[in-house]
């Protein structure tokens, strides 16, 4: 097919992490090219951990897009040059304070296809015991599977791209979907 055809493509650099891409897209032959934007940021992973005592590190720190506080996975961007569970094991010991002790790769997806080019990779990890403080300004809290789903549905766990994670472990047998209830 040789339609949709990408015809022009424009780079704004916003800041170190942010740039904003301008696409030019021909539609259809002979059709006026239209202009689509997209957000261009590093490569990030999400971690669904479990401790040796069965419950799930989230972590809550202030997220000035949404101007509030909210829980979350571990996460974070992927250093330049950084495989994706080097990552991981990085943004989790620092989060956290906890060390991967195994780290399942539950996949790779688009975190938004309309707006967004990068990928988030996610993984499942089983942890070690606690060996560190985690990261000054993020507060960590241990759950279990049902007080986890409670504060999704609660609204106090709001980042779909973590519920997606979750999901991702249940689908790969890592996590009982039953214990969410």
């Amino acid at each position: 097919m040789s339609w949709p055809k990408i015809v022009s493509r424009r780079t704004t650099r916003v800041s170190p992490w942010v740039e904003i891409i301008e696409r030019g897209v021909e539609l259809n032959s002979g059709g006026a090219p239209e202009l689509y934007h997209a957000i261009a940021q590093r490569d990030y992973v999400a971690i669904v951990a479990r401790t040796p005592g069965g419950k799930f590190p989230i972590v809550r720190q202030f997220r000035p897009a949404l101007e509030k506080f909210t829980w979350e996975l571990p996460a974070g961007t992927i250093e330049q040059g950084e495989p994706p569970e080097e990552s991981c094991r990085r943004e989790l010991l620092e989060e956290t304070g906890y060390p991967a002790r195994t780290v399942h790769a539950l996949g790779s997806h688009a975190p938004c296809s309309a707006r967004l080019s990068n990928t988030i990779h996610s993984f499942f990890v089983e942890t070690g015991a606690r060996s560190g403080s985690g990261e000054e300004g993020i507060e960590v809290k241990l759950v279990t599977p049902h007080e986890l789903a409670s504060l999704i549905l609660s609204g106090d766990f709001t980042l779909q791209l973590h519920v997606g994670a979750l999901l991702l472990a249940a689908l790969r047998g890592h996590l009982d979907i039953a214990a969410l209830r």
